[in-house]
């Protein structure tokens, strides 16, 4: 891993003194839906777990110290916080990191972490240790915590749940990275049958991308080829382990893997100038080359937010964040919920 270079170091450090002297930021927790009815058709509190896909700002005190915030091209929102908008709610974060490295509670309800996987203890992977260490909580924990903070889930909820893609880009090579997917596809399913069980009515499901077609899988030695087969096969735990517990007819799922497909085939039509072949976040500009660290200075042009599909090599542009969110809406609504 590429350290950060003097600048985003002289940065960090002055956004540090910043944030011993108590100088800017707020907590806050995700509001309940306002009284008029929202472009959703439906008031509803927003809850999310999952990973940087989610993550709508746990270590924004560090990175805005650059511009940056979320694993996108900020400023930009990420799916989550564009949901939660068209049900009239303000996702906010729910926990945030601190100068000293360790999380502290905000009170908000976006749960998702940036390098968090399913259940795997983050000190056991090295995800940029040197921006944030070795803090982030996987979903399973998430989820207790949540549970700790405020006892259930409700009715006016819904729940967001979008995991899996670190266990697959951690696994390894077959077969033994087999073994590694099926278990944290079997143990998210868990995770969400926990969910459901504790009040949760409104619980949406995402799978997992086809890794192998990011940047990061095209630059992989096999062309993403096995990338590609552990999404599937998670996707393929997640679908079996959901109906053997009973959870398939009580979730919302989403297919982010078929959909995804789908629009690197059609990426013009969409929008896009560039599909997966490059990135919106200039490597040469942004610090350790993730969108975590990005910002219009280090967009690789003006308007690459809405005319690249990816900000980093995994990540998602604000556009494709956006077009995503609204799929997801039209599948909660097709499920009987809003419009």
């Amino acid at each position: 891993m590429r350290g950060i270079n003097d600048t985003v170091r002289s940065a960090i450090f002055a956004v540090a003194v910043c944030l011993l002297s108590a100088c800017g930021g707020h907590e806050g927790g995700s509001s309940g839906g306002s009284a008029a009815t929202p472009a959703g058709g439906v008031n509803l509190q927003v809850v999310s777990f999952g990973d940087s896909l989610s993550d709508v700002g746990t270590y924004a005190p560090i990175a805005g110290a650059v511009g940056g915030g979320r694993f996108t091209t900020n400023p930009g929102q990420v799916w989550t916080q564009n949901v939660a908008q068209y049900y009239g709610d303000t996702l906010n974060v729910a926990y945030t990191i601190d100068i000293t490295h360790k999380l502290s509670a905000k009170g908000g309800l976006g749960y998702a972490e940036g390098g968090a996987t399913v259940a795997t203890p983050a000190n056991q992977s090295d995800f940029l240790t040197s921006v944030i260490g070795n803090i982030e909580m996987p979903v399973n924990q998430q989820v207790s915590s949540y549970l700790a903070a405020h006892g259930s889930f409700n009715s006016n909820q819904l729940v967001l749940v979008w995991a899996g893609a670190n266990d697959v880009l951690r696994a390894g090579a077959p077969p033994a990275a087999a073994q590694t997917v099926e278990t944290a596809a079997a143990t998210l399913a868990q995770v969400i049958g926990q969910i459901v069980q504790n009040g949760a009515t409104h619980v949406v499901v995402v799978n997992v991308p086809n890794i192998g077609l990011s940047p990061h899988g095209l630059a992989s030695s096999d062309g993403g080829a096995n990338l590609t087969q552990l999404s599937q096969l998670f996707n393929s735990s997640l679908n079996a382990a959901l109906q053997t517990n009973g959870l398939q007819g009580k979730v919302i799922q989403i297919d982010s893997y078929t959909w995804l497909n789908g629009i690197m085939a059609n990426f013009q039509a969409n929008g896009f100038a560039v599909s997966n072949t490059s990135v919106a976040c200039d490597p040469k500009k942004t610090p350790d080359a993730t969108a975590l660290l990005c910002s219009p200075p280090t967009y690789a042009s003006s308007n690459a937010d809405q005319t690249y599909m990816f900000a980093d090599d995994l990540h998602p542009t604000t556009r494709l964040h956006t077009l995503f969110a609204q799929y997801v809406e039209h599948q909660i609504a097709a499920s009987g919920l809003g419009h």
